[in-house]
């Protein structure tokens, strides 16, 4: 019995952030064109997109936004008849940039502050996977420092200082039973954080088309001092202590993206983005704990993970003088191989729909607003540590808005 509960917990990964569950809502008007815009000099969120290109921003700037982001997930059980769903619960990435500069625009200093990863699942103490996960909450916040200079006219360079703050909250139910029938249940819960850059390259051709080239470092993200809280039967508490700590380390994933930005007429222009997601670096999870659980000190779960992939395709149309229109289509490949998908997030590829658009009323202020959807494809698994079989399916919905101030 100590074993199968050993396994339990330590069969599904601590982090969502393994599961390939990036969240792309890093910019209203990018997220409008389902996240494409690094080789378009738009606005501030180029901080995030492409340092290089923020140098060609014309006005200095401050904007703030905000995506609900609803994560709706289905389970059904191999040879079962039931679908049971994740609660309700929205999740708030967010975004904020500021951007200044002398009005030469031979320099410029971005600051960027966003959530490129994260999730808030809850599938309830009772459905049939409770023992891989009941619950979990995460938060990844960035926070980027950027110099962009202007080496030509057509040419600008950037690069960015990345700090990630990281807050973890998993909870799963274990195969033990009370008396009165009420199962055994651990809490995992910690802090994190981890440094890295971001670096872009930025080029506009004579015939006005442009090119990027941009790299987001791996950022290896470090929980010191995470509380595992074990609630057990009494037979069991000496092999899983109350009030351990562990120490945990996850590479998130270095991304490279190639983009293009083709104007069609003087107002409007496609945006082309094919990144590159080296989710390779992250090939198992391992504990530290410091007090022993079930007589070890260290335990290791393989993940296996292979790299991943996406394409965007965008379009920006400046209807007047007050309002733009966007619109987006994608497709992002998993990097999660058959076996080990779990339900933190449930990962497969998925194709990408998005809107969005843009309301000028005064030459200092900008309103803009998206709509993000995702459709994950359905994927029948069994997990080769847990064992849990069935088929998931997963849509997600993100609308976001976002105020602008410039001058």
């Amino acid at each position: 019995m100590k074993k199968i509960l050993l396994s339990v917990l330590l069969s599904a990964p601590l982090w969502v952030l393994g599961q390939g569950f990036q969240v792309n809502l890093q910019g209203q008007k990018q997220i409008g064109m389902a996240g494409a815009g690094s080789a378009l000099a738009l606005d501030e969120a180029s901080v995030f997109f492409n340092p290089g290109a923020v140098t060609f921003l014309e006005k200095n700037s401050v904007s703030a936004g905000v995506n609900p982001l609803l994560f709706k997930s289905a389970f059904q059980q191999s040879g079962s008849n039931i679908t049971e769903n994740v609660k309700n619960k929205i999740a708030p990435p967010f975004e904020f940039y500021a951007v200044w500069g002398p009005k030469s625009n031979k320099w410029k200093l971005g600051l960027g502050v966003y959530t490129p990863f994260g999730g808030l699942v809850d599938w309830g103490n009772d459905w049939s996977g409770k023992y891989s996960l009941t619950s979990l909450n995460l938060k990844a916040i960035y926070f980027q420092p950027t110099l962009s200079i202007k080496i030509t006219d057509r040419i600008g360079i950037g690069a960015g200082f990345v700090y990630n703050h990281g807050d973890v909250n998993l909870q799963r139910a274990l195969p033990v039973n009370y008396p009165d029938g009420r199962s055994g249940h651990v809490t995992l819960d910690g802090t994190g954080k981890g440094y890295g850059w971001n670096a872009g390259l930025y080029i506009k051709t004579l015939s006005n088309i442009s090119f990027a080239l941009v790299h987001k470092s791996k950022v290896v993200t470090k929980l010191d001092g995470g509380t595992a809280e074990f609630d057990v039967p009494s037979s069991l508490r000496s092999s899983f202590p109350a009030g351990n700590t562990f120490n945990a380390e996850l590479p998130l994933p270095a991304t490279t993206s190639l983009g293009v930005g083709i104007p069609l007429s003087k107002s409007t222009a496609l945006a082309f983005d094919a990144s590159w997601v080296q989710w390779h670096v992250y090939q198992d999870l391992t504990f530290n704990y410091a007090q022993p659980v079930n007589g070890s000190s260290q335990t290791k779960s393989a993940r296996n993970y292979h790299d991943g992939s996406s394409f965007k395709l965008g379009i920006n149309h400046q209807a007047s003088e007050k309002l733009a229109l966007r619109a987006g289509v994608g497709y992002a490949f998993s990097p999660v191989q058959d076996g080990y998908v779990t339900p933190e997030a449930p990962d497969a590829d998925r194709y990408i729909l998005s809107a969005g658009l843009g309301y000028t009323p005064t030459s200092h202020f900008e309103v803009n607003a998206s709509f993000f959807f995702e459709d994950v494809r359905s994927r029948k698994q069994k997990n080769i540590e847990t064992g849990l079989d069935g088929t998931f399916k997963t849509l997600v919905y993100a609308p976001g808005i976002s105020l602008t101030y410039k001058w």
